[in-house]
């Protein structure tokens, strides 16, 4: 990432909004932003697969479910973030990874502008590559600023997405049996 790219953005993003850049309380907001851009969109140069590669040999072939792990991106379409939480359920094939390794994946690809449809879709593909699963399913729930503050304005609306893959096809009761697990009904 170039931050001096980042700071002039900015200055030039304050300035057409009708700031001065130079005031006090704006002066180091150009830093700062560009600061926050190495967290923010941290994974645009990490490979988020490699979180994966922690795998341990097993002879479970039982379902894996991690739930409400915590995440936030930024929606390439308005540059606002979006929140929330995903669930990971996978049949292992003789090896799991970590449970600290898949929220390290969602975190990888939750940190670059994207689409939360896009973003479901890469989790589940990880996982399935990485660790060769019968069958994976993704969930993610978000909240997002686009429709909060703008537009529409409808806070606390949340948009949820899924992706099956393999052995875990949709429509099947192991769908129905995940998605109960995970929302409680």
């Amino acid at each position: 990432m170039n931050q001096e790219k980042i700071q002039s953005a900015v200055r030039l993003f304050l300035e057409g909004i009708g700031e001065d850049p130079d005031r006090e309380g704006l002066q180091g907001t150009p830093d700062r932003v560009a600061r926050a851009c190495l967290e923010i969109f941290g994974g645009t140069d990490e490979a988020a697969q490699e979180a994966l590669s922690v795998q341990f040999e097993t002879d479970s072939d039982g379902l894996v479910l991690v739930k409400d792990i915590p995440f936030f991106s930024m929606c390439e379409h308005h540059l606002l973030p979006f929140y929330g939480k995903a669930h990971i359920a996978y049949l292992p094939q003789g090896k799991v990874a970590g449970l600290s390794k898949l929220a390290r994946t969602v975190e990888a690809y939750a940190r670059r502008p994207q689409i939360q449809e896009k973003l479901t879709q890469q989790i589940a593909g990880a996982l399935m590559d990485r660790l060769q699963a019968k069958g994976v399913l993704v969930v993610l729930e978000a909240e997002h600023m686009c429709m909060t503050m703008r537009g529409v304005a409808k806070p606390g609306s949340l948009t949820e997405t899924y992706v099956c893959l393999g052995a875990i096809e949709e429509g099947s009761p192991l769908v129905d049996r995940v998605l109960t697990m995970i929302h409680g009904h």
